[in-house]
């Protein structure tokens, strides 16, 4: 994706709200060179953040009539209103390594045995993941096929395959669970009232 942005000359709290109240937005670039204040419209940096590849792929930013690739690092938004205050942009090249969490695509679910035969529900407890790799290497998502979940299963952290050259980021032992099956209502009931029925029948 591409975006222009435009050096910042005057900085500060006034010159920052001068700079919203013109429909821009301040920011800056940091990382492999010296920081640059930089300002983006309002309104094309408005929409760009609703696109997911804005937040999780290498973008292409036009500044002072040359292309540089960045990262979207960090972003913040009015309390109340739908307005951008200030934007965060990281330098990238071939030879950065990045940290970064990317989507999870779930696709295939309607073709697993626990949907098709056993009337599951499938829940996506996770939408993201943190991975590290180079800047190069930085995939848009990192998709999930889930058309081999079975009733009573669950997918973790640890069996998701991410690309080559890309690691999932692991803190400690911790792995969670990003997939959950479950049953459906009227078969969750019968196995409590099952079980019930049989805690009632212990002397």
């Amino acid at each position: 994706m591409k975006f222009v942005a435009f050096e910042r000359a005057q900085q500060g709290t006034g010159a920052s709200r001068r700079l919203r109240n013109a429909g821009k937005v301040p920011g800056i670039v940091y990382g492999a060179g010296q920081p640059r204040t930089i300002e983006v419209d309002h309104n094309a940096l408005f929409h760009a953040l609703k696109k997911e590849a804005f937040h999780s792929s290498v973008l292409e930013m036009e500044l002072g009539g040359q292309t540089q690739k960045v990262l979207l690092r960090d972003f913040q938004m009015h309390p109340w209103k739908q307005q951008v205050l200030h934007i965060d942009f990281q330098r990238v090249d071939a030879n950065t390594r990045v940290r970064i969490k990317v989507p999870l695509h779930y696709s295939g679910e309607e073709n697993s045995p626990a949907v098709k035969t056993d009337k599951c529900l499938i829940s996506h407890v996770a939408h993201d993941v943190e991975v590290e790799c180079l800047a190069t290497q930085l995939p848009e998502f990192i998709g999930v096929d889930l058309s081999g979940l079975v009733k009573g299963q669950s997918l973790h952290v640890s069996d998701i395959v991410p690309p080559a050259g890309v690691r999932i980021v692991r803190h400690g032992t911790l792995n969670p669970v990003i997939v959950a099956v479950t049953l459906p209502k009227a078969e969750e009931e019968e196995v409590a009232e099952a079980g019930a029925e049989a805690a009632a029948a212990v002397p």
